[in-house]
């Protein structure tokens, strides 16, 4: 596998008021950004040839282009630390990345590595001042729960576009497994070619469900992102009626990221 990583992890750790500055900075950089890209990015970008597709496929570029130099700038401020292995499996057409939801920012990872991505994303940033210009622009899926989103990620895994979602929703509770709805799997079903599982995870944990962003970890946190082995969802379809396979394809996976989950809490001991 590939390993992603700006430079080996080191073990300093800036002193704790220097994190907490430049987390207040990273945070209001990202917010800023946010807003620059929907008044003076996007409008440009849609100035150029193309039609809509070709006008979202822009806009997710410059997201995730975005996103890694987000990431960057965490990085050398000394807020974090970062890994990811397998980045160059992800992207590819009617892939769809299932991954689990520890923190805040592992969404922003996450797309940071993968250039050309649709994604579901919670309905509530629809309306985000400093998020809904590059969540319409690049042609996210709202993730409202309905038939029609199952429908819309779906077609988007059948036309080739490589699709991001956290099944769980929600950020994981800390110390407590994930757990899966089964809606991506009933989209895996019926639109992926195949499934990519990324394991996250996050040391010391930070910014989890409903924490604060002013309340960092005593040391610089590292995240760390694997993408495991492909999964042909043709195998789990070929088990039975749809809610049978979704149901069987749900609980693999679950198994699946509880274990690879466990291994790294043991790796980090």
């Amino acid at each position: 596998m590939d390993l992603v990583t700006p430079k080996p992890v080191k073990r300093y750790s800036p002193p704790y008021w220097w994190r907490l500055i430049a987390t207040a900075a990273s945070f209001t950089l990202f917010g800023i950004g946010g807003v620059l890209l929907r008044i003076l990015v996007f409008p440009v970008l849609s100035l150029l040839p193309g039609g809509a597709a070709a006008h979202q496929r822009r806009a997710r570029r410059v997201v995730s282009l975005t996103f890694r130099t987000f990431v960057e700038f965490m990085y050398r401020s000394g807020v974090l630390t970062y890994e990811v292995e397998g980045a160059e499996r992800l992207g590819r057409p009617g892939q769809m990345i299932i991954a689990n939801h520890p923190s805040l920012i592992d969404v922003v990872v996450t797309i940071a590595f993968t250039h050309d991505t649709n994604c579901v994303v919670k309905q509530s940033l629809w309306n985000n001042p400093c998020m809904r210009g590059p969540i319409r622009s690049a042609g996210y899926i709202s993730n409202s729960g309905s038939m029609d989103m199952l429908d819309e990620a779906a077609g988007a895994l059948q036309q080739g576009q490589t699709l991001v979602i956290f099944p769980e929703g929600t950020r994981t509770t800390p110390g407590q497994p994930p757990e899966f709805h089964r809606g991506a799997a009933a989209i895996a079903l019926r639109g992926a070619r195949i499934i990519t599982p990324v394991v996250i995870s996050v040391s010391p944990t930070t910014l989890t469900k409903a924490e604060p962003w002013y309340r960092i970890p005593a040391r610089r946190f590292h995240i760390r992102l694997r993408v495991g082995e492909d999964i042909d969802p043709a195998h789990f379809a070929a088990m039975g009626a749809a809610p049978v396979a979704s149901r069987k394809l749900n609980d693999h996976l679950h198994q699946h990221f509880i274990q690879e989950l466990a291994k790294d809490e043991r790796s980090t001991a």
